[in-house]
């Protein structure tokens, strides 16, 4: 095969078109506050925090010394069976955070690690507990839970499962997803035209399958990855009902809706729906080091721990969980968060962002703008036989005017990071609003 272009060649690059990226590739070399630069130095406005991540924006000078400072006194510490002080004090300060109850997390190094550990704690538990036949998942369509087996397999996006479809773990169903379009297009926040309705169709899955076989149900909070999907009102509390109701585990994907994204510290804060794990990555360290966490209830984290002996309670677990880097880079972004107030920043910014992201309504081809916290997307009538492609044109074409976004199908999401400031707002929509039209 000749190589197109081979100083891009060697790399394998993750949910990209290689042959199109290489042909034309979009190059980014160093980062600062709130943009990118190019290799010939021109400026790119970062309006999706890296990729959902950077809420603490780029090159944070603290976050930077403590991950600097941590390579220079150890590089690695290994946690079976040993252990580094640093990891049990960020620990302590994470889990300050999550809701009340919720006071045990186990370290993981990605997303996808999270939604898989929290998939095999759920099983574990369900067993611990004399439960052994609750052995079903139940995810969501369209849902984004990293890329393991567990988690395309409790996830809802085809074209992430279809090259795989031989090789998914049994026993999953699907509940369909939240997006109504023709009720509740251009909502503000939570979509107020129905869709409660959506959540009862998990007690027909539970019928199909028998509630004693089902150990639990996984969703994001809000789907990220699909297009920013919001759940309609007090969708999330019926989901909660019924999980109470059959004994049920209840997992928030909080990977992108965690850590000040919603304006409060979890999406179960923002909704004030307390789930039984929730799984994080992304935001935990700004993006920095990579780095994930399952939050667990006490009551599951006591049932492991509750058997005589002092034999491994869960045989699972990482060689960088809790890597020492991750670890400084964690805690001092937790600090930053809260010394700089970013929480309560992204709670003030959001009507703000909400405005400046529903002024584009009635531009060219646009059908759909939805938002919550400093979560965004715009949805475009896609071209005929050609899904995708409307999209794509759009994403280039902002990155060559000079903006970042991230694609989803004919759908653009924002998600700036949480330092953004009104006049970035302004210069993203109106960059965003010339290219929409350049390109109708």
């Amino acid at each position: 095969m000749r190589k197109q272009n081979p100083a891009l060649e060697s790399f394998w690059m993750p949910f990209t078109g290689n042959r199109a990226f290489k042909r034309n590739p979009r190059l980014v070399e160093r980062a600062s506050g709130m943009y990118y630069y190019t290799p010939d130095g021109r400026e790119i406005l970062d309006m999706v925090a890296g990729l959902w991540c950077c809420n603490a924006g780029h090159g944070h000078p603290r976050i930077v010394g403590a991950i600097q400072a941590q390579a220079a006194d150890m590089d690695f510490a290994p946690h079976f069976g040993f252990g580094h002080p640093a990891a049990f004090e960020v620990a302590e300060v994470l889990t300050e955070l999550t809701p009340e109850g919720i006071d045990h997390v186990f370290f993981t190094n990605s997303g996808s690690e999270s939604v898989d550990t929290a998939l095999k704690i759920a099983l574990a538990y369900q067993k611990e507990r004399g439960e052994a036949s609750r052995t079903r998942l139940i995810g969501r369509e369209r849902g984004y839970h990293g890329v393991g087996f567990g988690g395309i397999s409790v996830g809802g996006i085809p074209y992430n499962r279809k090259q795989f479809s031989s090789s998914m773990i049994p026993g999953v169903d699907h509940m369909p997803h939240t997006h109504l379009l023709d009720r509740n297009a251009y909502s503000r926040g939570l979509p107020e035209q129905g869709g409660i309705e959506l959540a009862d169709e998990l007690e027909n899955i539970l019928r199909l399958h028998d509630p004693s076989n089902v150990a639990a149900v996984i969703v994001e909070p809000i789907a990220g990855s699909a297009g920013v999907l919001i759940p309609p009102v007090d969708y999330l509390q019926r989901l909660r009902e019924i999980c109470d109701k059959h004994d049920i585990l209840l997992i928030f994907d909080e990977v992108i809706t965690g850590f000040g994204r919603l304006g409060a510290n979890f999406a179960a804060h923002a909704f004030d729906v307390i789930p039984d794990i929730m799984t994080s990555a992304k935001g935990l360290t700004s993006g920095t080091v990579p780095m994930g966490a399952v939050f667990v209830r006490d009551v599951i984290y006591t049932e492991f721990m509750s058997k005589p002996g002092n034999a491994i309670e869960l045989f699972h677990g990482y060689t960088y969980s809790a890597h020492p880097l991750a670890v400084a880079a964690c805690k001092a972004t937790q600090q930053v968060y809260a010394d700089e107030g970013l929480f309560q920043r992204s709670a003030e910014m959001a009507p703000i962002f909400e405005d400046s992201l529903h002024s584009l309504k009635g531009e060219p081809n646009v059908i759909d703008i939805r938002n919550y916290g400093l979560m965004g997307a715009v949805e475009f009538q896609p071209m005929d036989f050609q899904p995708g492609a409307r999209g794509a044109q759009i994403i280039q074409a902002c990155f060559e005017a000079g903006l970042m976004v991230r694609v989803t199908g004919d759908t653009i999401a924002f998600s700036p990071p949480l330092i953004v400031e009104e006049s970035h707002l302004q210069q993203a929509i109106e960059t965003f609003r010339s290219v929409v039209r350049a390109k109708a």
